[in-house]
């Protein structure tokens, strides 16, 4: 009975090191600041982007798009902000795109359960195309157009914070390879070369590199499952993009800074490549062998995460807690 017991206990403390394991180190990712009195990770992007844009970035990054809950997260963001970045306003997470005039969170609570202090006159929906928000710096909301490009911020919640131990990630999605010892996710909305790239890119991981035959033996097995309920034929003839290119026209380069002679594994396709400069980005056939493909084709494709890549210096950084 007490061993029964105690392999209880074992398991619990597994699942909860597992899941949130990194909320006493109050570290989420290396591009996010920690606000103690409000008990939440921000990051201000500077690239301007529209609302829809913004939004899909925050997710990416396995956030979202910030909205002040209280006055105390109002002050407390905007004060980072001032003291870091001269613009005037960013996006937020509240519009009125499903409702005109109903302005709710991106999560679909009313406006008014929330920090709710709009500039005076506003909203008055210019041109009657102002359906999302922005923040100013004085602390007061202002109707926009979602289509304009801004800078936003993104924010994770402590407590909502939970971490992949196996694959040293927030990412819960990523698979722990054993035999490779790297871990993987597998996309299956269909993009293009660079918008893949880039999806990957924000969730600290990069399209995959085949190093070795039991790297891309297992890659194979992943397709596999993955695909099992598509058409072989949907996307590519069967093809999903990796971390390979061509598109400086300086030869095949893997995304990791060396030639793809390099890597460890150059076995292409039957009579691969055959673009002539047409096709400049790189895909793996189902089958594991590689393929020259338009970086506009969109197709499924893999991320790849090295374990040992993330550094989280939490006594640097943070100091005891």
């Amino acid at each position: 009975m007490v061993s029964k017991v105690f392999l209880v206990i074992l398991i619990v403390n597994l699942v909860t090191d597992c899941s949130y394991g990194q909320r006493d180190k109050k570290f989420f990712r290396k591009d996010y600041k920690y606000i103690d009195s409000v008990q939440g990770f921000y990051k201000i992007h500077t690239l301007h982007k529209t609302w829809f844009e913004a939004k899909r970035v925050c997710a990416l990054e396995g956030a979202s798009l910030f909205y002040p809950e209280n006055d105390d997260e109002a002050q407390a963001v905007i004060s980072y902000w001032n003291d870091t970045q001269p613009f005037s306003w960013v996006y937020v997470g509240i519009s009125d795109l499903l409702v005109k005039g109903v302005f709710e969170t991106i999560n679909g609570n009313p406006v008014s359960d929330v920090y709710n202090y709009w500039a005076a006159g506003e909203p008055n929906d210019a041109g009657g195309v102002e359906d999302c928000v922005i923040l100013k710096r004085d602390g007061t909301y202002n109707d926009f157009s979602c289509d304009r490009k801004t800078p936003f911020i993104c924010k994770k919640s402590l407590l909502s914070l939970e971490w992949n131990q196996a694959c040293n990630i927030p990412n819960l999605d990523y698979i722990y390879n054993e035999e490779v010892g790297r871990c993987y996710k597998f996309h299956l909305t269909p993009m293009s070369w660079t918008d893949a790239y880039s999806v990957c890119s924000a969730e600290q991981s990069y399209l995959t590199v085949i190093n070795t035959q039991s790297e891309a033996d297992y890659l194979v097995k992943l397709t596999e499952l993955k695909t099992r309920n598509q058409a072989p034929g949907d996307y590519l003839s069967g093809a999903v993009h990796i971390g390979f290119h061509n598109r400086l026209n300086d030869g095949w380069q893997a995304v990791r800074g060396t030639t793809l002679d390099d890597t460890g594994y150059v076995c292409w396709g039957q009579n691969q490549p055959d673009g002539e400069g047409r096709e400049q980005c790189g895909s793996m056939f189902y089958n594991g062998l590689l393929n020259d493909v338009s970086c506009d084709t969109r197709c499924f494709f893999i991320c790849e995460h090295e374990v040992d890549t993330l550094e989280t210096l939490y006594d640097d950084r943070f100091g005891d807690r």
